[in-house]
């Protein structure tokens, strides 16, 4: 009999829905010279605080549309281009 390991659980900001960790993708906030900018976290083992949506498009845009991502990660300006790299992610 083989033992399973603990799988984290993360709450996705779009639609609530509970997953495992490695079933969403992780958003984090980066500091550049012209501010503070939501990024996606390709490898989501970066470092400081994070949010989480489902690896789904939908999920994306409720989340922005109901302003989640930056409540959840404090106040960042968010980049043109996100949806579209995010759409190439997964």
């Amino acid at each position: 009999m083989t033992r399973r390991g603990h799988v984290p659980k993360r709450f996705c900001v779009g639609c609530g829905r509970r997953a495992a960790k490695e079933e969403l993708v992780r958003f984090t906030v980066t500091e550049s010279g012209d501010g503070r900018n939501l990024a996606l976290d390709k490898s989501g083992k970066g470092g400081g605080r994070g949010a989480y949506v489902c690896a789904d498009s939908n999920c994306l845009k409720k989340a922005l549309r109901k302003k989640a991502l930056v409540r959840g990660l404090g106040e960042a300006a968010i980049p043109d281009g996100l949806l579209e790299e995010f759409n190439r992610l997964t």
